[in-house]
């Protein structure tokens, strides 16, 4: 994270241009103010990433019970190169379910070395017609290129405007997606795609919209909903049944 370069006047020049009785308090109570006015831009969630590493490496320790944000650091003197690997990514994921696609995420989960890198990856498997359905992730922007085959994708961008930017991407095609729209693959041909992400996370997040919105537990309210879409309970009865 780069802040802005905050430089004040020495204080005897600070108090040169505060003609008054009280030079000093209201000197203090300037110095004061600004430097809240960086700590608030410091902490703005606009400016928040994953923690950045203070040491060479921070293996993630998987069997420690100590909650942190992130993973707890295995001692350096246990660390192997099998921290750093992951083997099997060339092979087909199995995509036979409702949407017809597979993620395979390779986060600080699955690389116990990615603890602190602040970065991820994964392979997604696209049956014909298959989708990578609308969804968010909350910590990454994401950024895909297609290994085989075709997608067409999109992101919507933030109220009020809610603008829908698609493009159709083809083998060694790139696109990114930014942090924290919706966006969505699908693979509109009769053979099978296969795309690789990015993304600027060790753990992105993810929430689908669907499963979110009417397969939550407990389930949101089918009046709220009803509501909020402006349809018949009836339908959302029928939808929340799917999940």
């Amino acid at each position: 994270m780069h802040l802005p370069l905050l430089v004040l006047p020495p204080s005897s020049k600070l108090l040169s241009l505060l003609p008054c009785s009280r030079c000093e308090d209201m000197a203090a109570s300037y110095v004061l103010l600004l430097l809240a006015a960086l700590l608030a831009l410091a902490s703005s969630p606009s400016m928040a990433r994953d923690p950045g590493a203070l040491q060479d490496l921070c293996v993630a320790d998987n069997t420690s019970n100590v909650f942190v944000n992130g993973f707890v650091c295995k001692d350096p003197k246990l660390v192997q190169a099998e921290d750093f690997f992951f083997s099997g990514l060339d092979q087909p994921r199995n995509t036979t379910n409702k949407v017809g696609s597979n993620v395979t995420l390779l986060n600080a989960n699955r690389i116990p070395g990615l603890n602190t890198l602040g970065i991820s990856m994964a392979r997604v498997d696209y049956a014909p017609f298959g989708l990578n359905p609308p969804h968010i992730h909350p910590r990454a922007t994401e950024i895909q290129t297609v290994l085989e085959g075709s997608l067409y994708v999109g992101f919507v961008t933030s109220n009020p405007d809610n603008r829908l930017v698609t493009k159709v991407l083809r083998k060694g095609d790139v696109f990114v997606f930014p942090q924290g729209l919706i966006h969505f693959q699908f693979n509109y041909g009769t053979n099978k795609a296969v795309a690789l992400s990015g993304l600027s996370s060790q753990n992105p997040g993810l929430i689908t919209i669907a499963n979110s919105v009417f397969g939550s537990k407990p389930a949101i309210s089918d009046d709220i909903l009803a509501k909020a879409l402006g349809v018949d309970k009836k339908i959302v009865d029928r939808i929340q049944a799917h999940f």
